[in-house]
C-alpha cells in the first residue's frame, strides 16, 4: 500500500523529471513545443466549453432525482408513438 509520503515522492520525482528535460532543449525546441502546447490547451478548452452545458445537464440528472422524475414526466406527456419509446426504454 502507497502512503501518501511514496506518492508525493514518486509526483515529485516525475515532475522534477520533466523539468530537468525542459531545462535541457534548446530555444528553438522549447518555442516549438510551446506553440504545440497553446494549439492543443486552446483546442480543449474550446470542447470543454462547449460541453459544460451537457456536462452539467448529464451530472444534474444522475445526481438529483427530482430533474430525472421531471425529464421522465416529460416524455410520458410528448405524443411519442409508443414503438419508438420502447425503443429508446421508455415503455411502461
Amino acid at each position: 500500500m502507497e502512503t501518501p509520503k511514496s506518492i508525493s515522492l514518486k509526483k515529485n520525482t516525475f515532475l522534477n523529471t520533466i523539468l530537468n528535460n525542459w531545462d535541457n532543449l534548446d530555444n528553438k525546441t522549447k518555442s516549438i513545443l510551446e506553440k504545440i502546447w497553446k494549439v492543443i490547451t486552446f483546442k480543449w478548452q474550446l470542447q470543454i466549453l462547449l460541453n459544460t452545458p451537457f456536462l452539467i445537464y448529464w451530472l444534474l440528472d444522475k445526481q438529483v432525482d427530482s430533474i430525472h422524475q421531471f425529464n421522465l414526466e416529460i416524455i410520458s406527456k410528448l405524443n411519442i408513438p409508443e414503438w419508438l419509446t420502447s425503443m429508446i426504454g421508455f415503455s411502461n
